[in-house]
């Protein structure tokens, strides 16, 4: 049995990054893991994700590959008796050159792998996590190639079936939605000037999101027999389409395969934690595309595990260490599960109260410019709503303007 002091299980995105976050911390990290399959979608990386990753050098890695997101425009188009008025975000408004940046998340999980490989504490092995067990003051992890790791704490970043949470006997609450996403990239002809630009339709979001050139990614949400058929139309139909729903604020539009189609549906944990073991990413959280939430609360779970880690390098896998873990993941993951389920069910209700409550938030939000500031504010970091986004942000946010 060989021996680690931390084992981090999955190489997908948040995986990588915690592995490399914790080997530059100076932990003597393996990260298990086969090589994840190709990942034509996007990720609008907002806030702290962007200061994560900028401490790890992947934004130096991407370059031009990212695109900023300036900003963030909402349009009701539910043809309903009561509309919300349009709404634009600007993060020139609380002093940002961004709120974040677009990147193919096989372009990001390239630079992370790249800086991975260089990491002189971090090594990876090309297999798979069958479970885990603790023998005395360890956790022992058994590897699909036979062979086993003793370490002080695994972080299981291994996906929304995750064999370590269920070795650790972690409840797991799943629920759906009546919706379907279709998910693609398109070149367009209009330049979008770094403008994102979500369709608030009765079936849910249509959100378009800049990425390098007259290219954007497209999150559609529809009716699942809508959904399977509007996948399955021409190219040329579907790019038409695809114009038509955007009011061609983009002009002409050309779809590029894969073109990628799947149910929506959501996931938390009873626990974010185990007997020296971390969860994180989709092993403990998982959220439709709607707000960007899903991986940007990953790499937040990222952040406070490698951060707690640090502060006790002697145990990082101590309960009290652990205990700490849960409650600043607790609060964070359960305000944004909440505000998505509420924003996505407001745009299938039918009742009219539900109708109004949601015109009068969003015509607040445009009338108020301390709302809105707040509410961006609030989006970029937690706490930030009230306290101000702290200047280590705003400087490493604003370094890869392009």
């Amino acid at each position: 049995m060989e021996r680690r002091e931390i084992a981090v299980i999955g190489g997908g995105l948040a995986g990588t990054a915690t592995a490399l976050a914790l080997a530059k911390a100076g932990f003597d990290t393996v990260l298990v893991a086969p090589d994840a399959p190709a990942d034509r979608r996007s990720t609008a990386l907002i806030g702290r994700s962007v200061a994560f990753l900028s401490d790890l050098g992947i934004f130096e890695a991407l370059g031009s590959k990212a695109e900023p997101l300036a900003v963030m425009r909402l349009i009701d188009d539910t043809r309903r008796l009561l509309r919300a008025p349009t709404v634009e975000f600007r993060a020139s408004e609380i002093g940002l050159s961004a709120f974040g940046y677009n990147v193919l998340n096989s372009d990001l999980l390239a630079a992370l792998k790249a800086q991975a490989a260089n990491a002189p504490q971090l090594e990876r092995r090309d297999t798979a996590a069958r479970s885990y067990r603790i023998e005395g003051e360890r956790a022992v992890v058994e590897l699909a190639d036979g062979g086993s790791l003793a370490v002080d704490l695994v972080v299981a970043a291994d996906g929304r079936r995750s064999p370590m949470r269920e070795a650790a006997g972690i409840g797991l609450r799943k629920w759906s939605y009546p919706q379907s996403a279709i998910v693609l990239n398109f070149g367009h002809r209009i330049e979008h000037r770094s403008i994102s630009t979500e369709f608030h339709t009765r079936s849910g979001p249509f959100t378009q999101v800049p990425l390098p050139g007259r290219h954007s990614s497209l999150v559609w949400v529809e009716e699942p027999k809508l959904a399977e058929l509007y996948t399955e139309l021409a190219p040329d139909k579907l790019s038409r389409m695809i114009e038509d729903r955007m009011q061609s604020i983009l002009g002409a539009v050309t779809v590029e395969e894969p073109i990628q189609r799947f149910p929506l549906s959501g996931a938390s944990v009873d626990r974010f934690t185990g007997d020296r073991l971390a969860l994180v990413g989709e092993a403990a959280h998982v959220f439709p595309p709607i707000g960007a939430q899903g991986l940007n609360l990953g790499l937040r779970d990222c952040e406070d595990i490698v951060r707690l880690a640090c502060e006790s390098r002697d145990d990082p896998g101590a309960r009290v260490t652990l205990l700490r873990y849960d409650a600043s993941r607790r609060s964070d993951v359960r305000s944004r599960t909440i505000g998505v389920d509420l924003l996505n069910r407001s745009l299938l209700a039918d009742f009219l109260p539900s109708q109004m409550a949601r015109s009068v938030g969003l015509g607040a939000m445009r009338a108020l410019p301390l709302l809105r500031q707040f509410a961006m504010r609030e989006g970029l970091s937690p706490g930030a709503g009230l306290t101000g986004i702290p200047r280590s942000l705003r400087e490493r946010i604003g370094r890869h303007e392009t």
